[in-house]
């Protein structure tokens, strides 16, 4: 589905992508894992063209994505959830949803709100509420919810984890769980090693922007040393 050749991206004149490749297969849940400022971000935000690779392609189904414009990214069915959120917080949560709706398609679960609220009942309880009053997990939730709403093929969560509180972690994980069963391709950002695995099929680890592993969680375990080279603190 999604296809990552020799990517060179940059910030200015910092080298931070270098030459990464990997794939991802419908129906899966990869875990790009790395430490801080490995480059996992910009991975995503390259995908999204949100950072205009140098060299290299991205083709996603039958897609070229390099040089093309971020709405169209997402017209083509990837959907993004930034680390930092970026909901609207003068509008309420219902608000918040119907600006991220887009017709159905054909190739990926249809999300209504109905659903999204089964999923997230927190936002359910608070649906009127506006965003700017919702704790920091409620927010990480509306934001997927939101680009739940435009029906992607492939969605791209940037440390879900990060910052919410265990027991939203929890049902952080179950609600990826509850995704792929609907047949949605994922690709997650992770520190958390066990919450990638609990969540993911296989690893993806980047150092430098540049691939360093790239394999089944049995795998990763039967070479402790990869996980403490480029995983551990």
């Amino acid at each position: 589905m999604l296809t990552v050749e020799g990517l060179h991206s940059y910030y200015g004149k910092a080298h931070i992508l270098n030459g990464l490749s990997f794939g991802i297969a419908r129906g899966e849940v990869v875990a790009l894992l790395g430490r801080n400022g490995a480059g996992k971000s910009t991975t995503m935000k390259s995908v999204m063209q949100l950072v205009r690779p140098r060299e290299g392609t991205v083709r996603f189904q039958d897609h070229d994505l390099v040089g093309q414009p971020a709405f169209r990214v997402a017209k083509y069915g990837i959907g993004y959830v930034p680390e930092d959120r970026r909901i609207f917080t003068d509008l309420t949560v219902m608000e918040n949803l119907e600006v991220g709706r887009q017709p159905r398609r054909d190739d990926a679960p249809e999300w209504k709100m109905d659903q999204l609220f089964e999923i997230f009942p927190n936002l359910a309880e608070r649906r009127t509420n506006r965003g700017k009053h919702l704790s920091g997990g409620e927010q990480q939730m509306l934001t997927i919810a939101r680009t739940l709403m435009g029906n992607p093929v492939l969605l791209l969560l940037d440390e879900p984890s990060e910052g919410i509180a265990p027991v939203i972690v929890e049902q952080m994980a179950r609600t990826i769980m509850t995704l792929k069963a609907q047949g949605l391709t994922v690709m997650i950002s992770e520190q958390n090693l066990h919450f990638a695995r609990a969540v993911a099929d296989r690893a993806i680890i980047i150092e430098s922007g540049e691939k360093k592993f790239d394999g089944s969680f049995a795998e990763l375990e039967a070479h402790p040393e990869i996980r403490d080279a480029y995983l551990s603190v």
